[in-house]
């Protein structure tokens, strides 16, 4: 099915290819893709997009020894097929298979690890540094695209990079979805063409040479310059950072990428090319639907993505449903999210709410400090962000909004383990990094409606607020309508041991693993607490719990370090008591990507984990209590 991909197996067997057979092997490689992705699931409209792109930069430039980096990462696929790793395919992000992500570890040709966005340029200028310093002439090329434009780091990159000097440094915008550029035609591809030529280079460096001697027409001349070239090429702003900017191109014209990238290639300094693609490109289903393709799970091409059947409701729709509810009771609510409409649950809120419906880009920091200011002046701003993305607005987060103690909601989405897009995107660390910030309060649902009742109570707070909860569906609990605000700062008793007073082990389970907790206390007969709250903590709780049992757990989604089962050893000791604890949660490691079943079973996070450390842990009172419980 794909004779001449089939000779491929290295970018220097491409770079053997006769240049009229790329169009050949692009269109295989698409297939190929489609195919692959169609059997383990995964991202597939943005990679359909970067096929001869990712064609034309392997056979231009000599990687790996030129530095290419990928941004979002999740557009690799080709290039990670290209790269030896075709095989790799048929187990991507699965475990122990290859990862939906660029990763150092994995390849020589993954030079740096891009899963969220907007890091490409800083570390593309950082490794053009690197190369002039020890006197390489080696290039460094960020491929920047996906809405990763959108995030002030970016910017940031390009303001420091085009003043840094005797760098070879290329920034490639793929602009794939239309919304910097016009339709690209022939006088593009020409004017691409002249840009990128040394001639041009030459002579506009040459010019600027002479008339430097008069300032005043030196000055005449760089700005007609910069109107004649923004009438008809966007790149006036890439042109004040100090770029020299080159497009906009068609992204899937191979006889305009190659002789473009090669003129580049030439050229020293910061370079910009304007790139267009379209996401789905060559699959009609895809182009049609950009976004329910854009990480379906297992297909048949020939039939397509097909809906799934209605079953137990999602966090994120539970999250969404209660959304446009409390918009419905409360005008001063608005909603907030960085590029994450569908994967929050927002596309209801926007159809309903349009005028208090904010997407903010893949600008996270933005995002925080925006909410921030509509705090100050009376709204009720919802931030719907994923755990990780948090991390990125971290300082925001401190002195934008707690340190005023402004009434933020924060509703923490894919808290824990998230399965296929593995360490990158777990959700390990938000209850440590939450929890130590004053004037915050942190709640983790042990189930659907009691991530609903947490949402009403977050947003009933006058402070900043998180609701933090898993990827995917709950346990299956029946959802009320009515809203109530739980009492903050309390969690409940869900089981009750039947040992002895003195025999007795309690369970403090901490939102996702209450449900594993109960299942593991059955077998060994444990108390069990749903905690509710990380912070405030109900310190009342914990103090009955160790007054009246003979040993504590603690069992958390979360890392271990500072995390929940952290709080509950920080009360006991403020308290005085001295009672063995023993602390469940992630390891102090990056976990991978694969099935988050799986993930929660290698690291002791399922009914049968949990019960197997407290029988190591406390052998004889374990015993003590099965065999009196079976009395």
């Amino acid at each position: 099915m794909y004779p001449l991909l089939d000779t491929v197996s290295s970018p220097a067997d491409l770079r053997r290819l006769d240049r009229t057979q790329l169009q050949q092997l692009a269109v295989e490689l698409r297939g190929f893709l489609l195919d692959a992705v169609a059997k383990t699931g995964g991202h597939l409209s943005s990679n359909l997009g970067t096929v001869e792109l990712t064609v034309a930069l392997h056979y231009v430039f000599d990687t790996p020894d030129d530095r290419l980096i990928w941004d979002v990462g999740h557009q690799t696929y080709a290039h990670k097929i290209l790269t030896g790793r075709r095989e790799g395919m048929a187990r991507l992000r699965q475990r122990g298979g290859i990862s939906g992500f660029p990763r150092r570890s994995e390849s020589e040709y993954d030079t740096f690890g891009t899963a969220h966005s907007s890091t490409s340029i800083s570390a593309a200028l950082g490794m053009a540094v690197a190369a002039r310093n020890q006197g390489s002439k080696r290039h460094s090329i960020a491929v920047i695209g996906d809405g990763a434009m959108s995030a002030g780091m970016a910017f940031e990159a390009l303001n420091n990079a085009g003043v840094t000097e005797n760098i070879r440094l290329l920034v490639i915008l793929n602009d794939n979805d239309m919304s910097i550029s016009p339709a690209v035609g022939g006088l593009n591809r020409y004017l691409a063409r002249l840009l990128s030529g040394r001639f041009y280079a030459a002579a506009k460096h040459a010019g600027k040479q002479v008339l430097k001697a008069f300032p005043p027409v030196f000055e005449l001349a760089r700005k007609f310059e910069e109107h004649a070239k923004g009438m008809v090429v966007p790149g006036t702003l890439f042109e004040e950072f100090g770029f020299n900017y080159i497009g906009p191109i068609d992204g899937h014209d191979l006889e305009s990428l190659i002789p473009t990238l090669q003129n580049i290639k030439q050229l020293d300094g910061p370079q910009f090319l304007h790139v267009v693609t379209k996401k789905g490109q060559g699959y009609k289903l895809a182009e049609a639907d950009p976004v329910l393709y854009h990480g379906p799970g297992k297909f048949d091409p020939s039939v397509g993505v097909k809906k799934a059947a209605a079953g137990k409701p999602s966090y994120t729709q539970i999250f969404g449903d209660w959304l446009c509810d409390m918009a419905a009771l409360d005008a001063r609510l608005v909603g907030i999210t960085p590029a994450m409409r569908e994967g929050s649950g927002l596309v209801r809120f926007e159809q309903e709410y349009p005028d208090r419906y904010f997407d903010v880009g893949i600008a996270e920091q933005h995002a925080v400090t925006f909410a921030a200011g509509l705090a100050c002046d009376g709204m009720k701003p919802v931030v719907a962000i994923y755990s990780t993305f948090l991390q990125r607005a971290y300082d925001q987060l401190i002195h934008d909004v707690a340190l005023q103690n402004l009434p933020v909601v924060f509703a923490l989405d894919r808290g824990g383990l998230v399965g296929a897009d593995g360490a990158t995107h777990h959700g390990a660390f938000d209850l440590s990094f939450l929890r130590c910030i004053p004037n915050m309060t942190v709640m983790a649902p042990a189930d659907e409606d009691e991530c609903r009742q947490m949402l009403y109570a977050a947003f009933q707070q006058n402070g900043p607020s998180a609701v933090r909860y898993p990827r995917g569906a709950g346990p299956g609990v029946a959802i009320e309508q009515q809203m109530t605000a739980l009492p903050v700062g309390k969690g409940v008793v869900r089981r009750e041991s039947a040992a002895p007073t003195g025999r007795r082990i309690a369970v403090l389970a901490f939102g996702s693993m209450v449900s594993p907790a109960l299942a593991a206390a059955e077998a060994l007969d444990l108390t069990v607490a749903n905690m509710r709250f990380v912070k405030p903590l109900d310190v009342d709780l914990v103090r009955r719990l160790a007054a009246t049992h003979d040993a504590l757990v603690t069992v958390e989604e979360n890392a271990l370090e500072g995390g929940a089962g952290s709080a509950c050893l920080e009360a006991l000791a403020a308290e005085g008591f001295e009672r063995p604890l023993l602390q469940i949660g992630l390891p102090d490691q990056f976990v991978d990507h694969g099935d988050p079943a799986v993930l929660l079973r290698e690291c002791g996070l399922d009914a049968e984990g949990i019960g197997s450390a407290i029988r190591r842990r406390f052998p004889e009172l374990v015993r003590e209590a099965r065999v009196k419980s079976v009395a």
